[in-house]
């Protein structure tokens, strides 16, 4: 039986591949206020002055693959309600297409980059309602227990009255920002499921017939996928734009081993790389296992 993954383990940077690193990286931190924390060789970190959030490989003339498994969007957590108001003013400040919405457990809003890499922006809000499932399908509930849908419009009114008089819409984003989660899109749920549950022991939060989310900790969920691009889509070429892999982060050293242990138990491969291990899900979507520095 797999043991569940550690309760403390959580998600690090994402890594994409772009094809115009300068227009990617101005646009993050024109449209999200992340700081380039270096760059060198046709590579870029990203974040909010701390942990890289976001890494960037250039490779000119890249293209993106068409309903290929990979990111669907990747999350960044935001501290608090007042920061998520000033991400969503500063966006549409800017005329970035986005869409805010009230998931009762989180609130959010969507966008994506110049190279169509997803985004969300969110803040948690457990005090407003739950989602999860019940009987096999999704459900979400307000405070009070009322069905909602979950996908509900987000109220901006109420959410910008936690601005206050002289905040500003240009400043950095706040330090306390990080990778909250990542949503990926995979060719079956059922294969998705028994690598991250069954192999790496992340908790089954809701599962379906098209979507999974899973977590560590009893956390919403860290890593979600879906099939919305249809059973069976095949991974993209290499060097395509996109999701080249993300990071998990285990709290110590004996629970990397422990998981690399499992990896190879179930007869998968992975790479041993200094940083952590490199292994990959069913649908080809890479991860790195790395420990907390």
């Amino acid at each position: 039986m797999t043991q569940e993954i550690h309760p403390e383990t959580r998600l690090g940077p994402v890594h994409l591949t772009v094809s115009a690193l300068d227009r990617l990286t101005d646009f993050y931190q024109q449209a999200l206020g992340l700081q380039v924390h270096w760059r060198s060789g046709g590579r870029a970190g990203l974040g909010a002055g701390g942990e890289d959030l976001l890494v960037l490989y250039e490779a000119p003339g890249a293209r993106r693959a068409p309903r290929t498994t990979g990111l669907y969007h990747f999350a960044l957590l935001l501290p608090d309600r007042r920061e998520l108001a000033r991400a969503i003013v500063r966006l549409a400040q800017l005329k970035v297409p986005q869409a805010p919405t009230d998931h009762l457990m989180t609130e959010t809003t969507y966008l994506s980059d110049p190279e169509g890499n997803g985004i969300e922006l969110y803040v948690d809000t457990p005090e407003d309602g739950w989602f999860g499932q019940e009987n096999g399908r999704f459900v979400a509930r307000d405070k009070d227990g009322l069905l909602r849908s979950g996908r509900d419009p987000l109220d901006l009114d109420e959410l910008f009255t936690h601005l206050q008089p002289g905040d500003r819409f240009d400043t950095p984003m706040h330090p306390a920002t990080r990778v909250g989660h990542i949503h990926l899109h995979v060719a079956d749920i059922g294969e998705a499921m028994r690598f991250y549950h069954g192999v790496l022991g992340f908790g089954v939060q809701i599962e379906d017939e098209t979507m999974g989310f899973v977590s560590a900790g009893g956390y919403h969920h860290h890593i979600g996928f879906n099939t919305w691009l249809g059973h069976g889509a095949p991974p993209p070429p290499p060097g395509a734009r996109g999701l080249r892999h993300y990071t998990v982060v285990v709290p110590h050293r004996d629970e990397l081993d422990r998981l690399g242990a499992q990896v190879r138990t179930a007869g998968l491969p992975v790479e041993q790389r200094p940083d952590g291990l490199m292994v990959a899900d069913p649908s080809q979507n890479r991860l790195l296992l790395t420990v907390q520095q």
